[in-house]
């Protein structure tokens, strides 16, 4: 996911201004713009697909309610992400589930990064590592605590800035990097581990 441009953030100050002046097209559009970026990242919470679309429409209909306290202090998909994420975070809650943080597009990306150092060898054996590989990665981003995956999620699969990722999860941007560092750390020795076959 792009971060957006000074085109996009222009625009969408636009249709932001125009919204809290009455005009419910603009809002319209803003949500045409986002609605699949904005189902991404309930999707990263609520699996279940009618659920999340239930829950990114109830963001969507928070984000129009409070459209008059946004004043540009932030990008608007920064403001709009994070009153998703936090839907879904509460849909969960009340549903006494609790958060998962894995991306629902991990294992694609995982899968990019591996192919590139075994493309070479497709044998029976090499499959069964990288299949390895994959769930170890899956399941050490699974066992850390939801404010580090939150935030390496929300760097390493959707590619948000570090002053974004502060915004989107209300701390500081040196609060975010320590985050995303021992996050890293963590599935890194995980993965080294598998590497040196040693148990994980």
């Amino acid at each position: 996911m792009s971060t957006g441009s000074a085109l996009d953030d222009d625009s969408d100050r636009l249709l932001v201004e125009r919204t809290q002046k009455g005009d419910l097209r603009a809002f319209d559009l803003l949500v045409l713009k986002y609605q699949s970026r904005v189902m991404h990242v309930v999707m990263r919470f609520v699996r279940d697909a009618d659920e999340a679309e239930d829950v990114a429409q109830e963001a969507f209909i928070k984000a129009f309610s409070a459209i008059n306290n946004f004043r540009g202090d932030s990008a608007f998909y920064t403001w709009l992400f994070r009153i998703a994420t936090n839907a879904a975070k509460n849909h969960l809650v009340a549903r006494g589930r609790r958060t998962p943080v894995l991306d629902v597009d991990i294992d694609d990306a995982m899968l990019q990064v591996e192919n590139e150092r075994l493309v070479e060898d497709e044998s029976p054996q090499a499959a069964l590592e990288t299949q390895e590989l994959e769930v170890v990665i899956k399941q050490a981003v699974q066992e850390l605590p939801d404010d580090l995956q939150t935030a390496l999620c929300l760097r390493e699969f959707d590619g948000l800035s570090y002053e974004d990722i502060a915004v989107i999860m209300n701390c500081p941007i040196g609060t975010v990097r320590s985050r995303i560092f021992r996050g890293r750390e963590t599935v890194d020795q995980k993965v080294a581990a598998l590497l040196n076959g040693e148990p994980v």
